[in-house]
């Protein structure tokens, strides 16, 4: 299912920059306890997907999983730099390819996706294999997101292309949930913490309401002003709840996977 992205034919140029600033050090640390997280989670598919953070101090260059690795494996130092024309900075090995359409054009096109989360989570991929509107408004951490996805209609296969990066980019619009319909997710956000806030609770989402859906019964949906109020509600604190997530499995890692950090 994964390919392997081809080198580019012209040589890297890398100017003024420095990774190995302190900024850059965290950005590595805190997307490899993502990986780490989420491969716990179940929230992978083998070596398919992909996290994805825009590199602190620059706007044409972001961090990405290489390709054949699992979650379960990756560690702050295996991370790649790429620039948005498939060079790899730094690190050993090449992006996936989807990974490479997708997330540097996704980053290239919109800059306040510093941080975009792709993956096959069962649950909110299996809401958006179905007809209709995958997230129905009728749990609390549903109303998380109120108002803020969009859904993906046009599934065009693989994205093994520029076209294809361009096309999902687009799509996005202001949304920060994106229901890619026959295919899975993608979360982006402003920051590591915000991105996998979202898809950690946008998976608990989906999993309450199919197992609500599988007793055969009606789901009972919070009308529309009660789901704005809860929205806000939400919102008011959710960056530094993100934060504090985050941190929380950083903990939990330093203590039963220490590597991840390394």
């Amino acid at each position: 299912m994964a390919h392997s992205l081809a080198p580019p034919t012209a040589p890297a140029i890398l100017r003024n920059s420095n990774l190995d600033a302190e900024a850059v050090r965290q950005a590595r640390i805190d997307l490899a306890a993502c990986f780490r997280m989420a491969g716990r989670l179940g929230l992978h598919e083998g070596i398919c997907n992909h996290l994805s953070f825009v590199v602190p101090g620059r706007d044409d260059l972001f961090l990405v999983n290489p390709y054949g690795w699992a979650f379960s494996e990756i560690t702050a130092s295996r991370l790649l730099v790429c620039d948005f024309h498939g060079n790899v900075i730094a690190g050993e090995g090449v992006p996936e390819a989807t990974a490479f359409y997708i997330h540097a054009r996704v980053h290239k096109n919109l800059p306040r996706a510093r941080a975009a989360f792709h993956t096959h989570m069962p649950n909110a991929t299996a809401l958006a294999m179905l007809e209709g509107p995958p997230l129905v408004w009728a749990g609390q951490t549903a109303l998380k997101f109120y108002g803020r996805t969009m859904i993906d209609e046009d599934y065009a296969g693989l994205a093994l292309d520029e076209a294809e990066g361009d096309r999902i980019a687009a799509s996005i619009g202001d949304a920060d949930i994106v229901f890619m319909k026959n295919h899975g997710v993608m979360v982006v956000g402003g920051s590591i913490a915000e991105a996998w806030d979202d898809l950690y609770y946008l998976e608990r989402a989906c999993e309450v309401q199919r197992l609500a859906m599988a007793t055969g019964r009606a789901l009972k949906p919070v009308p529309p002003e009660m789901a704005e109020k809860t929205y806000r509600q939400m919102r008011e604190g959710d960056r530094e709840s993100a934060r504090l997530h985050l941190e929380s499995i950083k903990r939990i890692l330093a203590q039963e996977a220490p590597d991840f950090a390394t």
